[in-house]
């Protein structure tokens, strides 16, 4: 090996190369030293490898009657990615003790061009040629290697050399990389990242790093404001494809998005700036499923409003067929005794008029109220916000109901309502404090009591509760009856019609009022409701 390279040394050296750099340590004695120092001796510029210690430390370095003759030594460690083992990067500069030494192809480079070798924190600048060096883990200056395509880097054995002679001409002025190519030379070989199965020589590698160099084509990083700029871009687009396109079609657009952010990379490359794979790739992920799951649950939420809509008008319907049948059953009774008796007093029929005409009236505000309720319940209307006396609403629901006590025999008893004045719908809280009065009224037995009475409950606040003694309720009924539809077994065992609305309406109209409603039962002792009314300011 030693006979061979000077031999090729001697070949090219009347061409006149600017620098050669060898790529073998050479670190003892051996055969056709002589030989090969009289090579060195007569080559120009010639820089010498050296590389650090694994176990001892230090440097490993050409012997001191080679070395002397060289104009610099660098050094030719190898970094690999300890991810997959692939060489991307090319240590500048390495340092072992208290000894730093630039690379090999840095120091070639910088014989070529005369220059001295100025250090900033961001690069290294040789002359005119600024090299961009990122600080990698261990502090050290790293230079992405821009490998050149196969047949760029001019490729010349001593083989060859022996073979056609006039083949040195080839050297004249250019920088000369020596160093061993052969496949069996297994402790010099690395994966790059074009090898696809092929591993490349040290001395390539270097040639490389070179050509990097004195093309000024650097691999630099993309700016991470641009990364994250470009990132955001690509989430957003990905959610506008869902968010404002239908079905396959968003599918096919973010797919598109997918696309650009694999062919973003590609693009950076060819200007020289390496852009990370993964960022892209994963906000566009990321953004698909989330405009993904987005969409799901607001078809789920349209879904739901749709089957809540359908629900509350069938809850409609069964409402009016319960809540009207009373006053269309007064009404229609009336009309025909009227139409069949012709002859019917005047006083007889004067009176069955005036009924019509109160279950008519009674019907149209049984209409209201609940129209009003449910636009309520919708968000559709603002409640009235009106001055009224709860003494005055709590009479007038007595006096109605007083009628249906009486034919069970029960008495209802309401003393000591204070003239307190409310602020809200007049007609909506008559409604509520009616419909409890005739619930107790409906589910007690006869010849027994339905007292309201009020008391204060704080500065602003009055507490009026209606009691009865009927039949009662346990826990598990009382924590449930306020929903929709609900009755309790004793109340269906009763006799009394009723669909469950009532109440849930009457807790709508108390907390659309900014109140409370609370529940007091006990089976077979009768229940207490109580409403926690806020006064009027």
């Amino acid at each position: 090996m030693r006979a061979a390279l000077a031999d090729g040394l001697d070949r090219i050296h009347d061409a006149g190369p600017a620098v050669v750099a060898v790529d073998l340590i050479l670190p003892e004695p051996g055969n056709a030293d002589d030989q090969l120092e009289g090579a060195f001796a007569r080559t120009r510029n010639l820089v010498l490898p050296s590389d650090i210690r694994p176990e001892a430390g230090g440097w490993e370095d050409p012997i001191e009657r080679f070395r002397r003759h060289a104009a610099a030594v660098g050094e030719v460690h190898a970094d690999l990615d300890k991810y997959d083992a692939v060489s991307r990067d090319l240590p500048l500069e390495k340092v072992a003790g208290h000894d730093r030494r630039w690379a090999l192809a840095l120091e070639a480079f910088r014989l070529k061009t005369g220059a001295q070798i100025v250090e900033t924190p961001e690069d290294l600048m040789v002359g005119t040629v600024v090299i961009p060096s990122r600080t990698d883990m261990e502090n050290e200056r790293v230079m992405r290697i821009r490998y050149a395509p196969l047949g760029l880097i001019p490729i010349v054995s001593i083989f060859d050399l022996d073979s056609d002679p006039s083949l040195a001409a080839r050297f004249a002025g250019k920088v000369v990389f020596a160093g061993l190519t052969a496949q069996t030379a297994v402790r010099d070989r690395w994966m790059t990242p074009y090898s696809n199965g092929v591993i490349m020589p040290g001395i390539e590698m270097n040639a490389n790093a070179y050509e990097t160099i004195a093309r000024g084509m650097f691999l630099v990083d993309a700016p991470l404001v641009d990364v994250v700029g470009c990132c955001f871009g690509l989430a957003i687009l990905a959610g506008l494809a869902y968010a404002f396109t239908p079905g396959w079609i968003a599918n096919v657009l973010t797919l598109l998005v997918l696309a650009a952010s694999q062919l973003l990379p590609a693009v950076a490359f060819r200007d020289s700036v390496v852009w990370q794979w993964l960022p892209g790739t994963l906000a566009v992920v990321f953004a698909t499923a989330s405009a993904a799951a987005w969409r799901h649950l607001l078809v789920r939420r349209e879904l739901v409003q749709a089957e809540n809509e359908t629900t509350r008008y069938r809850q409609t319907m069964q409402f009016v067929t319960h809540e009207m049948r009373t006053p269309l059953t007064a009404i229609q009774g009336s009309s025909e005794l009227i139409s069949r008796y012709g002859s019917m007093p005047e006083a007889k029929r004067k009176q069955m008029a005036e009924v019509i005409n109160s279950e008519s009236k009674r019907l149209a505000r049984m209409i209201e109220t609940f129209l009003s309720v449910e636009r309520l319940s919708a968000g559709q209307m603002e409640m009235k916000r009106e001055r009224f006396s709860l003494d005055d609403i709590v009479e007038r629901c007595a006096g109605r109901a007083r009628p249906l006590a009486e034919n069970k025999q029960i008495e209802i008893e309401s003393s000591d309502i204070p003239a307190t004045e409310l602020t809200g719908d007049q007609e909506l809280m008559e409604y509520a404090i009616y419909n409890l009065l005739t619930n107790a009224v409906k589910y007690s037995p006869s010849h027994t009591r339905v007292t309201v009475y009020a008391e204060d409950d704080s500065g602003d606040r009055v507490r009026l509760s209606i009691q009865d003694q009927g039949m009662g309720m346990d826990e598990k009924e009382t924590a449930r009856i306020f929903e929709r539809f609900y009755r309790t077994k004793r109340a269906e065992q009763s006799g009394e019609m009723g669909t469950g609305i009532g109440l849930s309406i009457v807790a709508q109209i108390v907390t659309e009022h900014g109140g409370t409603i609370e529940v007091d039962s006990e089976p077979g002792k009768g229940s207490k409701f109580t409403l926690t009314l806020r006064r009027a300011s």
